[in-house]
């Protein structure tokens, strides 16, 4: 009981912090605890500035692989839709010949007990190997232990190494002399900077591109917005097919070399948890649903359940990231009961996350939703070309010799 109601106050206050820097909130609290957040944005800035100038001036180092390394990352925290890029990505470079790696430091995800850390440090000179979710041929650790997205991603991208740890450096290290991979992408890796990429690919939410321009913690940022001259290709995520002029005219500003591609989220499909019945987006149409979520951008995912023309009766929302109690979820199906609905759909990363699945009295879905390119999608290709074919070739040479290569394969991403 107690550590329900410790649990419950820690939430609260967590979705307080939310409200306040987001602007949803504006009594005399969090005016107060804005302020201070305030004062700690501009530490985090002069920390995370300094930081890169030691990078850059040679003070402190990266560590060369000897292999092709590619970054994808953001300047925000949360919702820009980054793991159905970097799985587009890893497919693309797979389905050109190269042996990939996903390196991903795991977030959330459960550490091994400090025992056995312990243990492996007083038998072991060598630091510990990291955490294979998957070899490319079978996923071996679960959400809890894997991270949301390490698992996502090694569930949906059979042939594909994942590894989680903290130091991508060793994982790159152990992904090239354990599995011989020649081809490193970085998982949210753009603040990464022990370990340089070839390409930084950098995503930036057009919904909303930058919050209110503040630093952590009292804004989302993660890096000054003059830090987008740091980035190879600007992929604008959550487009809704209408170019943004202003957005791009500040990208410009910043880095006028970066290629900006502008994709979108596209539903695909419903799956059934627990049975892996699909059915196709079109099922929701005129149906009476009911929806939770664990994740930055809720309102996103019930747009799309609104737009695929459902009556959304109820949507129950959690933090990012949020475990699934059991007593959650039978209140989910509970309310769900209450209003009447025909089945309930989640998140595909919540769905990662569920417990007491059987309990559902009701046909339980997850959303699943793919990258489309909307424009730029030969520097996509290009983007692709630079890392399968690195031996020189000219700019033009490396489009023309894609091209042919997507043409002869029409199954490819591109």
């Amino acid at each position: 009981m107690l550590q329900r109601w410790i649990r419950q106050k820690t939430n609260q206050f967590e979705q307080f912090g939310i409200e306040v820097i987001m602007g949803k909130r504006e009594d005399f609290a969090a005016l107060l605890f804005g302020a201070f957040l305030q004062v700690c944005s501009y530490l985090f800035s002069g920390i995370a500035q300094l930081r890169l100038w030691l990078y850059r001036k040679r003070i402190m180092h990266d560590t060369p692989l000897g292999c092709l390394v590619v970054v994808v990352g953001n300047l925000t925290v949360g919702g820009t839709g980054k793991t159905p890029v970097v799985e587009k990505f890893a497919r693309a470079l797979q389905e050109r010949g190269r042996k990939v790696a996903i390196l991903s430091r795991g977030y959330k995800s459960k550490a091994p007990p400090i025992w056995k850390r312990w243990w492996h440090d007083f038998t072991h000179i060598e630091p510990g190997p990291p955490r294979v979710v998957s070899d490319g041929a079978r996923v071996l650790l679960d959400s809890e232990l894997a991270g949301d997205e390490p698992f996502m991603l090694a569930k949906n991208l059979p042939g594909v190494v994942v590894l989680v740890d903290k130091d991508r450096v060793k994982a790159g290290a152990y992904a090239i002399k354990r599995f011989g991979c020649d081809t490193l992408v970085l998982d949210d890796g753009f603040q990464y900077l022990p370990l340089k990429g070839r390409l930084n690919l950098l995503l930036v939410d057009k919904t909303n591109p930058f919050g209110n321009g503040f630093l952590l913690p009292r804004g989302i940022l993660r890096e000054p917005v003059k830090h987008l001259r740091r980035a190879s290709y600007v992929f604008l995520t959550k487009s809704n097919g209408q170019r943004d002029e202003e957005l791009e005219a500040l990208i410009r500003h910043y880095n006028p070399a970066a290629e900006i591609i502008e994709c979108a989220h596209k539903p695909k499909y419903l799956q059934r948890v627990g049975t892996g019945e699909r059915q196709p987006f079109e099922f929701l149409r005129g149906r009476r649903i009911a929806a939770f979520s664990g994740i930055a951008t809720p309102e996103s995912f019930e747009r799309f359940l609104r737009d695929g023309g459902s009556q959304l009766l109820h949507a129950r929302r959690f933090l990012d990231h949020y475990r699934f109690t059991g007593e959650d979820l039978r209140e989910i199906y509970t309310e769900a009961l209450r209003v009447g609905a025909e089945f309930i759909v989640t998140t595909e990363k919540d769905a990662v996350r569920l417990t007491a699945v059987e309990e559902c009295p009701l046909p339980l879905y997850y959303l699943r939703l793919e990258i489309e390119i909307l424009r730029g999608a030969a520097d996509f290709r290009e983007a692709v070309g630079k890392i399968c074919f690195p031996h020189g070739l000219p700019a033009n040479e490396l489009l023309e010799a894609e091209e042919e290569r997507a043409a002869s394969a029409p199954g490819t991403t591109g």
